[in-house]
């Protein structure tokens, strides 16, 4: 089962400290299966609860993972690179609608509400030991959330919404637990669950956001958390629509132990109205970005969810960074209410861009979504082949790769940057350039 390897120790800390150092130095690979506990407790000499021990001890470092009858095995390692390092090098002349950023000509001045931020500051300047949210941003947020029909929930500020679902993440689970994210879904939650310690369970879905019975397997199968993106679904611009929220509450219903993380990035730049899942379950967790309506460097999203939740992930806070920059917390609330913003016509504008590229890759024959946000998602059956000729042919798009765990192959591409005039010459070239591949059996987003 190990090769040539022995595993030795006579107390659970030893045998874990061996295991994980063999794990360091490569002499047990990833993936491979360690010994049942009695037959490793027989060769070692010792009782089976000190092997149990050790391998908890293990499980719990996120050296290896349990899954029942089918034993322990060494866990994978993160990937080295991250998906997002995964890019087209773009040569001059190519147009570039790959990098999924916002339109910088939609994006608000930072100028003034800059300066106010500072004004405020020196009237009435951050020090130790004040409340961590600003209380004008939290009764903002709070409003914003209420008008939505998000849960009543304490209110916290983390970096962006990776960092506060890391966090809420890392407040309840343990490594080796599993958590289904979509499939296709974001590269850098993808990237992020191992990096924790924890397994993907991959959730398929569509236009109207992740599929019941693909959650219902997952959760069946042991999933712990539940990530669900509500809008502006990263690389398919899916929005989990009303029909599809009640189903899924459904499912959560059963399964009340689930932790539920709700992302909410597209906050403030769609006009799909939201359908929040929360709070049928009894942990759960809502998070709102200001990066994609405001700005990429605006790293602030807001963060609500259940009392127990919120008291962990801010008590972490705490002890780490402390708080968000309160500068930076003010400048936003300066941004909110200043009205420098118009979120309707942000909205209007990706929509009429994605809705147009969309209609005339399906008028080309070409299959396509988008629902909200400003991606377009193109099922295609071979990625490379898909980005290599449309570089050839000047247009830079993002491969699949990058979003997909078993989800089936696509190419994602960005209208941000994309003009009405744009529109047929993109369509044209993704027919081009996925017309004579050869077809592949149906899956979802086919």
């Amino acid at each position: 089962m190990l090769g040539e390897y022995r595993i030795v120790g006579r107390r659970a800390s030893e045998i874990a400290a061996d295991v994980e150092r063999a794990v360091g130095a490569g002499e047990l690979e990833p993936g491979q299966a360690l010994p049942p506990l009695r037959e490793l407790a027989s060769e070692l000499g010792v009782n089976p609860n000190t092997v149990a021990a050790a391998y908890r001890l293990l499980r719990d470092r996120g050296v290896i993972e349990t899954g029942g009858r089918r034993g322990s095995r060494v866990r994978p390692r993160p990937a080295s690179t991250a998906r997002d390092a995964q890019r087209i090098d773009v040569p001059a002349g190519v147009r570039d609608i790959s990098d999924g950023n916002p339109d910088p000509a939609l994006l608000p001045p930072l100028g003034e509400a800059l300066a106010a931020a500072a004004r405020d500051h020196a009237e009435r300047p951050s020090l130790y030991g004040q409340d961590p949210v600003d209380p004008e941003l939290a009764r903002l947020a709070r409003a914003a959330l209420d008008a939505d029909g998000v849960p009543q929930g304490p209110v916290g500020v983390l970096s962006g919404s990776l960092d506060a679902i890391e966090r809420v993440l890392a407040a309840h689970l343990r490594p080796g637990d599993a958590v289904a994210i979509e499939d296709p879904g974001w590269g850098a939650l993808l990237d992020l669950v191992p990096a924790l310690g924890l397994r993907p369970v991959p959730v398929a879905l569509d236009d109207d956001g992740p599929l019941p019975e693909a959650v219902e397997s997952a959760l069946a199968g042991g999933a712990r958390a539940l990530v669900v993106t509500c809008r502006a679904q990263n690389p398919t611009g899916a929005a989990v629509s009303a029909e599809r929220a009640r189903a899924l509450r459904e499912v959560l219903r059963a399964h009340p132990s689930v932790l539920l993380i709700e992302d909410d990035h597209g906050h403030g730049m769609v006009d799909v109205p939201l359908a929040p899942l929360s709070p049928v379950v009894g942990h759960w967790a809502f998070v709102r970005s200001v990066a994609k309506a405001y700005g990429p460097d605006l790293r602030l999203a807001v963060l609500t969810g259940d009392a127990v939740t919120m008291d962990r992930v801010r008590g972490r806070q705490r002890l780490g960074p402390g708080w968000v920059s309160r500068l930076l917390q003010r400048t936003v609330v300066h941004l909110w209410t200043s009205g420098v913003l118009d979120p309707a016509a942000v909205a209007r504008s990706y929509g009429e861009r994605r809705d147009a590229l969309v209609r005339a890759l399906r008028s080309r024959g070409v299959a396509a979504h988008g629902r909200s946000g400003f991606s377009v998602w193109v099922p295609v059956p071979d990625e490379t082949a898909a980005v290599a000729r449309l570089l050839h042919a000047g247009w830079a798009v993002a491969p699949g790769a990058r979003f997909r765990m078993s989800a089936a192959p696509g190419i994602r591409l960005t209208v941000s940057r994309l003009g009405p005039a744009d529109i047929g010459a993109a369509a044209d070239a993704v027919v081009a350039a996925t017309g004579s591949l050869p077809s592949s059996p149906g899956r979802r987003y086919d």
